[in-house]
């Protein structure tokens, strides 16, 4: 049977802003009475933690990263992910699969298909099917303008200090799930302005059905 509660994923490339709208719309849930879970991938767990100091700052092969990221990801969920939308809450994820597929598959050039036998084995539900978000909300924005935002900011993961060359290839591999799965995507045009993309983001989850208006 599916879960009661909402899964909703904020996938883009780094210093698109996703982080940011976050807890905007983790207070927007909560004002209808719902019990949010914000969380982030890879982590979310204890385990899932050191997994992520080592995926962002170690060096190692495509292979590697990819079993370390979903094994990162199978803890994340037995631990907290599927136990909160048992429990009919809304979960909240900074990245999920989506981000795999862009950055280890696209960005790194690993093999697609085998992603995609990792994806179905980490991600299968006992009754068939594999678990993906309810709603992916893209945050799209022109690598180089996320560049110029990172620029500074903090000292950057091995990630965050690739070349704008990789993070086209990233954007690339977003457009790609995109048009493999549209009904799930919203795409978010994050070049605007904090007002317009929240709003945006507001707006994409307002067309789904377990979306609750207020009362004026």
């Amino acid at each position: 049977m599916p879960s009661s509660g909402i899964f909703i994923s904020f996938e883009g490339i780094d210093g698109a802003g996703k982080s940011t709208h976050i807890e905007a719309l983790a207070s927007a849930l909560r004002a209808q009475g719902r019990t949010v879970v914000l969380t982030r991938e890879p982590g979310g767990t204890p385990l899932a933690e050191k997994l992520r100091a080592l995926l962002l700052h170690d060096a190692m092969d495509p292979l590697c990263e990819a079993l370390l990221m979903f094994a990162a990801r199978r803890d994340h969920l037995q631990q907290v992910i599927e136990p909160a939308l048992a429990r009919g809450e809304v979960v909240l994820c900074d990245r999920f699969t989506d981000a795999t597929f862009a950055y280890q598959g696209h960005g790194r050039g690993f093999d697609l298909n085998t992603l995609a036998t990792l994806e179905h084995w980490v991600q299968a539900l006992p009754h068939g099917g594999v678990r993906q978000p309810d709603l992916t909300l893209w945050f799209d924005l022109d690598p180089a303008i996320a560049a110029e935002r990172l620029a500074g900011a903090r000292v950057p993961d091995k990630f965050e200090a690739q070349p704008v060359a990789f993070f086209r290839r990233v954007a690339a591999g977003y457009a790609d799930r995109l048009s493999k799965d549209p009904g799930r995507f919203a795409r978010v045009d994050a070049q605007g302005t904090l007002e317009t993309v929240r709003e945006a983001v507001l707006d994409a989850c307002r067309t789904r059905p377990w979306w609750q208006e207020q009362a004026p």
